[in-house]
């Protein structure tokens, strides 16, 4: 394989295919709030990633049943809750872990996948996780989303890549397994800038990485300042980014697994680039494209 991929991963680990089952437990954010800012981050909008059977006004074990249902067809048995839509560690500990063992109380779910921010982890709440993982499979995923604190300055992001840095380091003494999310074509970042991230990460105790090409999504700031000033945004060509992905690879530490290089919004949501390509369409060209270069990840590690 060109690439260590999460389909290897999950056979190595637990020797079948594993799905994740997302849930909407009804948390903010702290630039949402009011805390470090209002508006969110610049880029966002959580509808965008929302399965429809997945709502806050249901219920968790209600959503983990619908989920299930709707994977029926992939054929999988073991399942993880996937805490998804905003900062899902921001909240008093107590609540927070009860809303864990809830899900995990479910008898088809095997583990959690916590996706929250960098500055959203307190360490009671870590030590609580920890006891989790003792019996449990628990992977936290940090929006990192940049290594350059102009950029998450820019995009209202309201934490640093020091911050990521300390977190990833946390969950690592706790022997929490860590995913990194990065947003690959913000503003003010160069080509050479984002390859350089690569570099950045693998120095981490990182084992999940979910790359995500920028899009333009409605109800996003950025869909306005989009609309206003075009030329600030320099997205991908489907092309440029196949191989922006390969180049990013062969300098990633090859243990991190890459979960995906790439993410899609549902096409009524996206106001550019339009792609018109599915999610296992761009892997076929991904790995067509490693094939022609005759690469793989970690080959300039």
């Amino acid at each position: 394989m060109y690439y260590n991929t999460y389909h290897d991963y999950c056979r190595r680990t637990f020797g079948r295919r594993v799905q994740k089952i997302s849930v909407n437990a009804g948390f903010t954010c702290p630039n949402r709030d009011g805390t470090k800012g209002t508006g969110g981050c610049a880029f966002c909008n959580n509808s965008t990633f929302n399965p429809d059977y997945c709502r806050a006004d249901v219920d968790i074990l209600r959503q983990i049943d619908d989920g299930i249902l709707f994977f029926k067809k992939y054929n999988a048995d073991l399942f993880f809750a996937y805490f998804q839509a905003y900062s899902n560690t921001y909240g008093e500990t107590q609540e927070v872990i009860g809303l864990y063992r809830k899900a995990l109380s479910h008898s088809r779910i095997s583990g959690l996948v916590i996706g929250t921010r960098p500055d959203c982890l307190a360490d009671d709440l870590l030590d609580e996780l920890a006891k989790l993982a003792e019996n449990h499979h628990i992977v936290v995923e940090l929006g990192a989303e940049s290594c350059y604190n102009d950029t998450l300055s820019a995009i209202n992001r309201g934490h640093t890549w020091e911050d990521s840095v300390e977190a990833v380091n946390r969950l690592n003494d706790r022997n929490i397994p860590v995913g990194l999310h990065m947003i690959m074509g913000l503003p003010g970042e160069t080509r050479e800038m984002q390859l350089a991230e690569a570099a950045a990460i693998s120095k981490l105790p990182v084992t999940f990485l979910k790359l995500h090409q920028l899009q333009i999504v409605k109800g996003s700031r950025f869909a306005q300042l989009y609309a206003e000033q075009p030329r600030q945004f320099d997205l991908w060509t489907l092309d440029d980014y196949i191989d922006f992905c390969i180049d990013f690879a062969e300098r990633l530490n090859p243990a991190i697994v890459i979960e995906r290089f790439v993410s899609q919004a549902p096409r009524e949501m996206v106001v550019a680039p339009f792609w018109n390509v599915k999610n296992f369409e761009f892997v076929h060209k991904l790995e067509h494209r490693f094939g022609e270069r005759h690469t793989y990840q970690g080959r300039l590690f």
